[in-house]
């Protein structure tokens, strides 16, 4: 039976995946990029929202920074507001015409789907 540190008075707490220090922990920032078939997806929706519009945009093969710096450009782009849930971005608004075109200008397959 193998005993694994959990905490040591040298660094810490210790990751229980890799067993390095949790603040230089390496397998959490390299979280799995999600897989798909490589469409990003733009669907308007309303529902839940009191009937204003948003736009979800879904099957981007990024990591949580580069869709946070992109969820960035794409809402000064638009000129609305907008967040990123787990693999999403949301933005404010029916502005599925400029993000499909901003979207295909950075080199991904687009479609529209839904409403």
């Amino acid at each position: 039976m193998t005993r694994r540190v959990v905490y040591s008075t040298d660094t810490g707490r210790r990751c229980p995946d890799c067993g390095e220090a949790a603040s230089a922990c390496t397998c959490k920032r390299q979280a799995a990029t999600p897989k798909g078939d490589g469409i990003v997806r733009l669907q308007r929706q309303t529902k839940g929202r009191n009937g204003k519009p948003v736009v979800i945009i879904t099957g981007l093969p990024l990591a949580p920074d580069e869709m946070k710096q992109l969820a960035k450009k794409l809402k000064a782009k638009c000129g609305v507001g907008g967040t990123v849930e787990g693999g999403t971005i949301v933005i404010q608004g029916d502005k599925r015409d400029v993000l499909k075109s901003e979207l295909e200008s950075l080199g991904h397959t687009v479609k529209l789907s839904g409403g």
